[in-house]
């Protein structure tokens, strides 16, 4: 595929290098010609001086074959206005941009333009490593409301089926993590000891969760 990136700071090089590594072409636009002093020696993609958010500038990037637009400058509006242009001018579908006000983030998210909150998701990444195991999501999504979590499971709960453990606690199982691999959940998989469950559930309907979990299971009426 080709993928115009905009930016060439340290996510948008680094990204760079990982696309071409993997077979894609790309070309990265930064207004500051110095900035491609940050792509190695060997990179084959294209560089384009100039901003994101003019129509030239995105057509000397090859936007119009583009599958995918990536705008990760260090301002904000530029991001989302490069995003819009690319795929509302430009027809390309695939769009992300990087913002750093997660309230943006979510203004924009509900537009359609799928983001990423920069300030919000290095703050999850670091309670994670600094508070208990589950205590902070995996993930959520821009508007706070779904997460992703790990959640502790009773060893009450070994030997019945997770879809079971699904029906009782009234939460879906996303996949169960088992010795370092990742399970898909099936009708026949059930809980063993050490599995780590990960639950995608609304944030507010956490807490109850955790708690049914953390005990017996119920017995059925």
């Amino acid at each position: 595929m080709h993928i115009v990136i905009m930016g060439c700071g340290r996510v948008g090089s680094t990204l760079a290098h990982i696309l071409e590594d993997n077979g894609h072409s790309v070309a990265i636009i930064d207004r500051d010609p110095q900035a491609f002093r940050r792509l190695r020696a060997g990179f084959r993609g294209r560089r384009v001086t100039g901003v994101g958010f003019d129509r030239d500038v995105l057509t000397d990037a090859g936007v119009e074959s583009a599958a995918a637009f990536v705008a990760v400058s260090s301002g904000d509006n530029s991001n989302i206005i490069s995003a819009r242009v690319a795929r509302e001018t430009f027809g390309v579908d695939n769009v992300v941009a990087r913002i750093y006000d997660p309230r943006r983030a979510e203004v924009y998210q509900r537009l359609g333009i799928p983001t990423v909150a920069t300030v919000r998701w290095t703050a999850d990444q670091i309670m994670r490593r600094i508070l208990p195991e589950g205590a902070e999501p995996l993930w959520r999504d821009p508007t706070g409301t779904v997460v992703l979590a790990e959640v502790a499971v009773n060893p009450s709960w070994i030997g019945t089926r997770v879809i079971d453990v699904e029906r009782r606690v009234g939460a879906r199982a996303a996949f169960v993590n088992r010795m370092g691999e990742a399970l898909t959940v099936t009708k026949d998989l059930v809980v063993q000891e050490g599995d780590v469950l990960h639950v995608i559930a609304a944030e507010n309907d956490m807490d109850r969760i955790n708690k049914a979990l953390a005990g017996a299971p119920e017995e059925d009426d």
